[in-house]
C-alpha cells in the first residue's frame, strides 16, 4: 500500500499543551508535532509550562536566543536544574561523557574545544570521505535491490550508512560498528528531554560502556597513533592547548551520537516526505541539480533535530516576555522552520525553495559541528537511491516515530520498489 497524503499539515491540536512534557509523549505528537507547534505559536508563542520551562515556537525568538550571549549551556547551570527537578549529584554522574565537550561549555571554554577540535575535524576531512560515502551507498543499494523487491529502508541504508561513516572516520574498529549503534540508539531512545531518575538510571548501563569502550580506544590510539580522527584529536594543539582526556572522550562521545544519529533521521524523515509527495521526487529524478536545495528544504520541512535547551543569564526579554536569571529554555527549532512569518507556505515542501535559513543545525555558538558531514552524506544517499529506484514507494499508510521528542526519527520505513 503506500500513501501520498500529507501527513504533517499544522491543525489545531486537539490535547492542548497545558502539560507540554505529557503531551510530547503522546502518540498524536509522534505522528505530527507541527500541529501543537503551530498552535502554541498561534496562541502562546513564548509559552511558560506549569514546570517553569519556556518554549520558543516562533523563528525570530528562537534565532535571536540560539546567538544570545545572555543564554548558556554550561554543565554548573544543567546541574542546578536538575537538582531543581530533585536529582542528586550521583544522578548527575551517569552523564558524565558529555559533561566536558562542547554541548555543556560557553565561551570562552567552548571557543577554546571548538578550535581545538575544527583544526582535526577540518572541511577537507570531511570532503575526502566522498568517494567512501558513495562506495558504500552503493553497496548498501546493491545488497538490498539484490533481496527486493521490498526493504526496510531504514535497516538497509539510514541506518547503517552514517554509523559506518562515522566510526571510520573517528577509527572505530570495523567490529564495533554495531555495537556502537546499538549504544547510540539505546541512549537516545531512554533519554528524556526533561531528565528523570528514571530516564537517567534507564540508560547508565549504556553509558557507563560507551565510557569505558571510549577511554580504551583513545588510550590505544595515544599508544599507537593512526590516520584516524581521534588520533588527530589527541595530537591536535592550539596556541600550545591541547584536549584533557575527559575533553577527549566529551568530544568523541557527542562525535558519534551526534554524527550519526542526525544523518540517520535526516534520511529517514527526508526519504519518507519525498515519497509522500511524489511530485517533488520527480522533479529531483528529472533535475539531479536540485540535490543541494532537496537536502536544505528536507532538513527544514522534518528537522531531524527538534529542540535544544539553554539558560538565561540575568534578565532576559524574549517576545515580549521576561525570562529571568537561570530558567530554562526549550526553542523548538521544528517549529521555528514552519514558522511562515519566516517562510512562504511553510507545511508546503518545495526541494527548489529558495533563501532556506532554516534552524536545523541551530545558530550561534553552538550551531552543528557535523553539519557539513551530514549534508554530505544526505546528498549522496538520497541522490542515489531516487536515481536507481525510480518507482520506489511507501509500502505503508502509517509509520512508527522513536520515543524522543528532541531527536525525531523512525523506527522503519517499509518501500517497495
Amino acid at each position: 500500500m503506500s500513501s501520498n497524503t500529507q501527513q504533517t499539515t499544522a491543525t489545531n491540536y486537539d490535547g492542548g499543551f497545558d502539560d507540554i512534557t505529557h503531551a510530547m509523549a503522546s502518540p498524536a505528537f509522534r505522528q505530527n508535532p507541527y500541529a501543537l507547534f503551530e498552535q502554541m505559536r498561534r496562541e502562546h508563542p513564548v509559552y511558560r509550562s506549569s514546570q517553569g520551562a519556556w518554549y520558543l515556537t516562533r523563528y525570530a525568538d528562537v534565532d535571536t536566543t540560539l546567538r544570545n550571549p545572555h543564554m548558556s549551556r554550561d554543565r554548573e547551570r544543567i546541574a542546578r536544574w536538575q537538582a531543581q527537578l530533585g536529582l542528586t549529584p550521583e544522578d548527575n554522574s551517569l552523564q558524565q561523557p558529555l559533561s566536558q565537550s562542547m554541548l555543556t561549555t560557553d565561551p570562552p571554554n567552548h571557543t577554546r574545544l571548538r578550535q581545538l577540535v575544527n583544526k582535526a575535524f577540518t572541511a577537507r576531512r570531511v570532503e575526502a570521505l566522498r568517494p567512501r560515502i558513495e562506495t558504500i551507498v552503493d553497496e548498501l543499494l546493491d545488497a538490498a535491490v539484490a533481496a527486493g523487491p521490498s526493504m526496510d529502508l531504514m535497516a538497509a541504508l539510514a541506518k547503517p550508512l552514517p554509523v559506518m561513516v562515522i566510526c571510520e572516520l573517528l577509527g572505530v574498529p570495523e567490529t564495533d560498528h554495531q555495537r556502537i549503534a546499538e549504544w547510540s540508539r539505546e541512549f537516545i531512545d531512554q533519554a528524556s528531554y526533561v531528565p528523570t531518575r528514571e530516564s537517567l538510571q534507564r540508560y547508565a548501563p549504556v553509558v557507563r560502556a560507551f565510557e569505558d569502550y571510549l577511554r580504551e580506544l583513545i588510550r590505544c590510539r595515544s599508544a599507537q597513533p593512526r590516520d584516524d580522527l581521534i588520533t588527530a584529536l589527541i595530537t591536535m594543539q592550539h596556541c600550545g592547548d591541547r584536549l584533557t582526556e575527559d575533553e577527549l572522550l566529551g568530544t568523541c562521545f557527542l562525535l558519534l551520537l551526534a554524527g550519526h544519529e542526525t544523518t540517520v533521521n535526516l534520511i529517514g524523515n527526508g526519504m519518507l516526505a519525498l515519497l509522500r509527495h511524489p511530485d517533488q521526487i520527480r522533479r529531483l529524478q528529472d533535475d539531479s541539480s536540485l540535490i543541494s536545495s532537496t537536502i536544505e528544504e528536507l532538513l527544514r520541512y522534518d528537522s531531524p533535530f527538534q529542540m535544544t535547551m539553554c539558560f538565561a543569564v540575568g534578565k532576559v526579554e524574549i517576545g515580549g516576555q521576561t525570562v529571568h536569571d537561570g530558567d530554562v529554555l526549550f526553542p523548538i527549532l521544528g517549529a521555528a522552520n514552519r514558522d511562515p512569518a519566516q517562510f512562504l507556505d511553510p507545511d508546503r515542501l518545495d526541494i527548489a525553495r529558495a533563501d532556506n535559513r532554516h534552524l536545523s543545525f541551530a545558530n550561534g555558538p553552538h550551531f552543528c559541528l557535523g553539519a557539513p558531514l551530514a549534508r554530505l552524506e544526505g546528498k549522496i544517499a538520497i541522490g542515489r537511491l531516487v536515481r536507481r529506484l525510480p518507482d520506489l514507494r511507501l509500502d505503508t499508510d502509517i509509520v512508527q516515530w522513536r520515543p524522543n521528542p528532541r531527536l525525531r526519527g523512525l523506527v522503519s520505513l517499509p518501500v517497495v520498489y
